[in-house]
């Protein structure tokens, strides 16, 4: 990508594409789990929806392009539904870790459901945050997994039936950790609910057991040594997403704030062109940050990931501000459920919270690049920022 952030014909096309499914597919989201009581209900009538997005191609491009292109779809999609969004991000996240893996016939049985452009394949990624634990131990050739993992997204699968593949990440007795491919439905893997959440309504990621789950050795992607670096890489690409979805958030607040604003004559006033003007200005920030990370997460195969995270932090706490501002705009209609500005307001909430959440996560690892001796604070100009260690894991 050239410095003034120019698209490629082809990526402008994507985003395009992305965008004219969106508004004619994803718009009757909202509607179609509205009326629904749990969040296993919500996530299934995803299913046609999600369908259609994998006919369209768009699962395919997430999973076979480039960060900067999946940024362009990610955005696209969560402007106007996040649950379908955050679905479609998951499988790429579970896919992050094995490009360029070592064990292709493992990577191969998770990226090619990905690619087909029919059906509903879901894979999901367990690779724990908060109290999870799941533990490995050598059985022969085999491994056996016992423990949980909380917050597994797409773990739930269509109707309960579980992902098509898990790319699970397990710690091992004597040190470090190995990550597996767990085929769906493997006996001893149990899906045991999943929280109903105010924001991202549909995407749910329920906590996930696993009961002596057998694995062959073939289904091992890394071990010790070479498992840390595929978790950084796998951290850093969940962190430059995050700003894509949170830009396109900020933006349905904006454009729905701006229409209101034009409907009501309060365009002509100050204070609300001078908070319209401030939303703008932060999802531009948003954008812009988000391509760069994405573009050096994408150059040095995760390596440089300071960039990824201080624009996780960046963008996901000021979509929140930027939705907050115009439900200001708006006023105290904003707070009403026939306008989206307050669900908006708590689908941006999720985005410091999760993905390694900003405070307990995310700062404290840019924390410990500023003290590390030597820390250039220029380095990141060039993309040449360290990554921070194995403790930075967090998708």
């Amino acid at each position: 990508m050239a410095i003034d952030f120019t698209l490629r014909p082809a990526q402008r096309e994507l985003q395009h594409a992305a965008r004219a499914f969106a508004r004619a597919e994803l718009v009757d989201v909202a509607a179609a789990i509205a009326p629904l009581g749990t969040p296993e209900e919500r996530f299934d009538a995803l299913l046609p929806f999600y369908a259609s997005a994998v006919e369209c191609g768009l699962l395919r491009s997430l999973v076979d392009g480039g960060l900067v292109e999946a940024a362009l779809v990610a955005e696209e999609l969560a402007a106007v539904d996040v649950n379908v969004a955050a679905t479609l991000v998951a499988d790429l996240l579970a896919v992050a870790p094995l490009l360029g893996a070592a064990a292709p016939e493992a990577a191969d049985r998770v990226l090619a459901p990905l690619r087909a452009t029919a059906g509903a394949p879901l894979a999901a990624v367990a690779f724990g945050e908060g109290d999870a634990e799941s533990v490995a131990r050598r059985d022969g050739s085999a491994w056996v997994l016992r423990g949980w993992q909380h917050d597994v997204a797409n773990g739930y699968g269509w109707h309960g039936q579980g992902a098509d593949v898990y790319v699970v990440a397990a710690r091992l007795a004597a040190g470090g950790q190995v990550v597996v491919v767990v085929p769906g439905r493997a006996p001893g893997l149990h899906i045991t609910g999943a929280r109903d959440t105010a924001g991202h309504r549909a995407a749910i990621a329920p906590r996930i057991h696993f009961d002596d789950v057998r694995v062959g050795a073939d289904d091992v992607v890394a071990l010790p040594g070479e498992s840390e670096k595929l978790l950084a890489r796998a951290s850093a690409v969940a962190a430059a997403l995050v700003g894509a979805m949170a830009a396109g958030v900020a933006r349905a607040a904006f454009d729905r704030a701006l229409a209101h604003a034009r409907a009501s004559a309060g365009l002509e006033e100050q204070a609300v062109g001078f908070l319209l003007v401030d939303i703008k200005a932060r999802i531009e920030a948003i954008r812009s940050l988000t391509w760069r990370a994405c573009a050096v997460v994408q150059r040095s195969g995760g390596r440089e990931s300071e960039l990824a995270v201080v624009s996780k932090v960046f963008a996901s706490e000021t979509a929140v501000q930027a939705v907050w501002d115009a439900m200001r705009v708006v006023g105290a209609e904003a707070c009403s459920t026939h306008l989206p500005l307050a669900q908006l307001l708590a689908d941006a909430v999720a985005y410091p919270l999760r993905h390694g959440s900003n405070l307990g996560v995310r700062r404290r690892h840019l924390h410990e690049l500023l003290r590390a001796d030597g820390y250039d604070a220029l380095a990141s100009l060039d993309g040449d920022a360290p990554a921070p260690g194995p403790a930075a894991v967090a998708v």
